[in-house]
């Protein structure tokens, strides 16, 4: 029995480092992905906002599913489907083929998300090794989002950009037949039906909404396809309403929401990764594109952010027993909003230092809110609602994450055009400005530049720059604003007499705050 909990740890362990390495570790190959597949800016947030969506749409469905039919055997899928997809973006020849695989892949990271948690509480039932196995844990899904750029960096400039994918192979398997060979199974005593309908409307309404806010760009506002996908993402979500209403077993019991502070939690998690998770595209990008670094370098310079995340969510977990929630919730958004403002103003002469502070205090808002913001949801509800409020807190996570690069790449891309275009008034490119402008803006400089006769190729690249510049201040004063008004609405909603955290419930809220 002791092997069989120290091998269930371990893969638990290789599993959430594995997804949550992948939440990370591609914004350093975005770069290189573009110049390999000829892929516009709307390519590269579908790199990013696929795999979150599908994260997020299929996290409460696999949960369902490892109550029912076993945790062990849904990981072992979750495992087989991630290692597969994998394969699919290492080997993929265009974008429409790496974003579907993209896809895949959330969705086997789903599997994987779902059961970690109740795998570790089945395995270890005891208080003291329960604790420990989830200190374990949490240290090392840490960790995995703190590696992810350097980790990036390192794989994209020795040996290529696949091999962020295609590394995942050779663990795997090896974690595959661990868990089908070494992991004890568990499942929950559940009634009634999985909750399809469910599934299938919020899978809709998140992926129409993603492509709508993605597409408008190229698009425009006002074209049939992006209307379209508004009006159906609408339609889904007020049907997936509808069902978890009227159905007697769906998958969001309507009981979860019962506390306010249920949606507080929910509302503060998708300010924070709405806003410094998903500006990770736009930073690396900045970086590379902009300031020329290699992905090493960039990924080194992306460290103070990520291990500022790290040691403060480790330090915030214990203040959560002694200042209420709502106030280290709060003041986490309110210091990711100022870190961003510290972040922006930046000009063509800047260098990577002009992040730096900026970086730290973001870091320091977000290792406040995480653990804290866990607490509060999964202390809302009783023990046996636990894994739903766990889940959904997760959900929200991922959901914030694809609809911040959608929206902010939607603000990003208007201040592009708009100042590009400013910027070639006046120039021998005045005539082309507007057709410049969306090349910038849609991420096709390079393609631009290619085109032009070589004496007019500075002009361009000086207005390129400056335009990516401002829309990268743009995008950082948005977010800002976002965090800022989340730290102000999180503060009557996040309320203490909600809260009835047990000691095992804080321990798993803290680390799953990681």
């Amino acid at each position: 029995m002791t092997g069989s909990r120290w091998w269930t740890l371990v893969l638990v362990c290789v599993g959430s480092f594995m997804l949550l390495l992948d939440v990370t570790i591609v914004n350093i190959a975005l770069p290189d992905i573009e110049e390999a597949l000829d892929a516009s800016l709307s390519d590269l947030q579908w790199v990013v906002a696929a795999y979150a969506v599908a994260l997020s749409a299929a996290l409460l469905t696999a949960g369902s599913l490892a109550d029912r039919f076993g945790r062990r055997a849904v990981f072992a899928v979750g495992m087989a489907l991630f290692t597969i997809a994998s394969l699919l973006c290492g080997i993929a020849g265009d974008p429409l083929f790496l974003n579907a695989a993209r896809v895949l892949q959330g969705l086997g990271a789903a599997a994987l998300l779902a059961t970690s948690l109740a795998l570790l509480a089945a395995a270890y039932p005891g208080n003291k090794e329960r604790h420990l196995a989830l200190a374990v844990w949490g240290a090392v899904s840490g960790a995995a989002l703190a590696v992810g750029p350097l980790a990036g960096g390192v794989l994209v400039e020795a040996i290529g950009w696949r091999w962020i994918f295609l590394v995942n192979l050779p663990i795997g398997v090896l974690a595959l037949i661990g868990a089908l060979t070494r992991m004890a199974e568990s499942r929950a005593q559940v009634s009634g039906r999985v909750d399809w309908p469910g599934f299938l409307t919020l899978s809709t309404a998140l992926g129409a909404l993603s492509f709508a806010l993605l597409r408008a760009n190229e698009a425009g506002w006002s074209s049939t396809q992006v209307v379209t996908a508004f009006i159906t993402a609408a339609v889904a979500l007020a049907l997936f309403v509808w069902i978890e209403r009227t159905r007697s077993n769906p998958m969001l019991p309507g009981v979860v929401f019962g506390r306010v502070t249920t949606t507080g939690a929910s509302l503060g998690v998708l300010a924070m990764s709405s806003t410094a998770f998903a500006l990770l595209l736009y930073l690396t990008l900045y970086l590379q594109t902009v300031l020329g670094l290699e992905p090493l370098e960039a990924g080194l310079r992306l460290l103070p952010l990520t291990l500022s995340i790290f040691v403060a969510s480790a330090l915030a977990a214990r203040a959560g027993s002694v200042v209420p929630a709502r106030w280290l919730v709060s003041g986490g958004l309110a210091l990711i909003g100022v870190g961003l403002l510290l972040m922006g103003g930046l000009e063509t002469s800047d260098d990577w230092t002009a992040l730096l502070t900026g970086q730290l205090v973001t870091g320091l808002g977000v290792g406040l809110v995480n653990p804290n913001v866990v607490a509060a949801a999964m202390g809302a509800v009783d023990s046996e609602r636990s894994g739903v409020a766990s889940g959904l807190n997760n959900t929200f996570r991922s959901l914030g994450i694809a609809l911040g690069v959608a929206v902010m790449g939607a603000v990003f891309a208007e201040r592009v055009k708009d100042s590009v275009s400013g910027a070639l008034a006046g120039t021998p490119l005045a005539d082309r400005a507007d057709g410049l402008a969306h090349a910038v803006s849609s991420g096709q400089i390079g393609k631009a530049v290619g085109e032009l006769p070589p004496q007019e190729r500075g002009i361009f690249a000086q207005a390129a720059q400056a335009g990516f510049i401002d829309g990268l201040n743009s995008i950082l004063v948005f977010a800002a604003i976002v965090a800022f008004a989340g730290a102000v609405a999180v503060v009557p909603l996040i309320r203490s007499r909600d809260m009835q955290l047990s000691g095992d419930t804080a321990q798993m809220a803290a680390v799953a705050g990681h």
